[in-house]
């Protein structure tokens, strides 16, 4: 059956906006502009900004990309139907509209529509993946392998195994970010049912060598999990090629909605898991509950969207990484890239600048939307643990700061970024004395302080 017009939703919003109504009180551009309009004051958590700050925090989040928007509209006006009701029109339409995304969904990873099942987002499918191996294996296999560098759901679901019995290995990764595939094999014991490693890292964008672990797991005959929620649709992923067994997608990280994701699980060789939910068994009895159809249809949409611009996307997201890189670089010293050089998603530039402290750079680029690197946001002032596994030194950490771009960066936007992080960083290193030392050539690791 064919689906009804998306136009007339889209219709229904744009003239709400073009005739004064307050359906959305400001309407913001998928960018800010590069100069902050001067006439807008916004205040927030006791900051005044000059307008939207530009945003550059794309591994948080991602703006909805507007064909998105199209696609999910007509099914939150008209077409909103509860795609499990099998009684009448506006079930079966949504029914449809879900599966046509669940295909999108696989087209982006190479998989089967069958192998799809759709969560509320990467959280959700990574506590799927690892409890509901472990829990459906619990009788013959009590160990699980993950990273250090991994995400925190990963590494708090595999806590959680470990006190109910299950024994974990946190494997460490070397200074470049990587897993070491040796450390690896050596690992895996024959009563390890799981191998779980992130894609591509939240916080410092280096890029897993999925093929290789996956040809080690399937050698091992150990099920191979991917946490790919910074992966799928930026880099190329094919799941049959990879030998991935489990991979886990997160809808608001590649301009689709929140509050939707997928997890893929495969057929053949078959994968066996534990439900997590009990209720009335949608999705293959995997994930009880009502899948929210017009969000499901954004998550499909994005995905057919990514698949078809990835080369694009990339080669627009390189380029601007590499200018904001240089920019930076070129008229700083002491600033360095944390992750390997070579294996990394460009969209991720996490760098720390040495002789400043990350909280105060934050502070000083209130009119650009970035995030630090470190935990020194947060209630504590440790360094971030992912940093911490590389060998970053602790005050380096301290200074990490993460620049994300993503399809809608713009050149404006990365070179005022240049400009307000190399003036900051500038005022700040003025006022510290340890730049100073170092710029009068006295090494800093030869001094003993004394403490009081």
């Amino acid at each position: 059956m064919a689906l009804r017009a998306a136009g007339a939703g889209l219709r229904v919003w744009r003239a709400a906006l073009g005739s004064g109504g307050s359906l959305l009180p400001s309407l913001r551009g998928f960018t800010a502009q590069a100069e902050p309009v001067e006439e807008e004051v916004i205040e927030k958590k006791g900051i005044q900004l000059r307008g939207a700050p530009m945003y550059l925090d794309m591994q948080a989040t991602t703006p909805l990309d507007p064909r998105v928007i199209d696609a999910m509209l007509p099914f939150m006006t008209e077409q909103y139907g509860n795609p499990h009701s099998r009684t009448h029109l506006y079930g079966w339409e949504a029914e449809e509209a879900v599966e046509v995304a669940r295909g999108q969904v696989a087209g982006v990873i190479g998989a089967d529509a069958k192998e799809i099942i759709f969560t509320s987002g990467a959280t959700e499918s990574n506590n799927l993946a690892i409890k509901g191996v472990a829990g459906f294996f619990r009788d013959k296999k009590k160990h699980l392998i993950t990273t250090q560098t991994d995400h925190k759901c990963v590494l708090d679901s595999c806590r959680y195994l470990q006190q109910r019995g299950f024994d974990v290995t946190y494997l460490p990764v070397q200074k470049n970010g990587l897993v070491d595939l040796g450390q690896l094999a050596d690992a895996i014991r024959p009563d390890t049912s799981l191998v779980s490693v992130m894609a591509v890292n939240n916080e410092i964008g280096v890029v897993q060598p999925l093929a290789d672990i996956g040809k080690l797991c399937r050698e091992k005959k150990v099920f191979f999990h991917t946490d790919a929620a910074q992966a799928v649709g930026k880099i190329p992923i094919d799941v049959n090629a990879m030998n991935i067994d489990l991979l886990s997608i997160s809808g608001h990280k590649l301009y689709g909605p929140k509050g939707i994701g997928a997890i893929y699980i495969r057929r053949r060789p078959r994968v066996r898991l534990e439900a997590q939910m009990s209720g009335g068994g949608q999705e293959r009895g995997l994930r009880s509950g009502t899948v929210p159809h017009f969000l499901a249809v954004g998550l499909g949409a994005a995905c057919d969207i990514a698949a078809q611009e990835m080369q694009r996307d990339q080669a627009h997201i390189k380029r601007l990484s590499e200018r904001l890189y240089k920019g930076i670089t070129s008229q700083l010293q002491g600033v360095v890239l944390n992750g390997d050089p070579e294996a990394r998603y460009w969209g991720n530039i996490n760098l720390s600048f040495a002789y400043v402290e990350g909280e105060s750079l934050l502070m000083g680029l209130k009119d650009v939307a970035v995030s630090s690197g470190s935990a020194c946001t947060s209630a504590s002032l440790e360094p971030s643990y992912v940093l911490r596994a590389l060998g970053v030194e602790e005050d380096m950490a301290h200074t990490s700061i993460r620049f994300g771009i993503g399809r809608f960066t713009t050149e404006a936007e990365v070179d005022r970024a240049v400009e307000l992080t190399v003036q900051h960083v500038n005022k700040l290193r003025e006022m510290s004395p340890l730049w100073e030392m170092v710029q009068e050539g006295i090494d800093l690791s030869k001094i003993e302080w004394a403490q009081h």
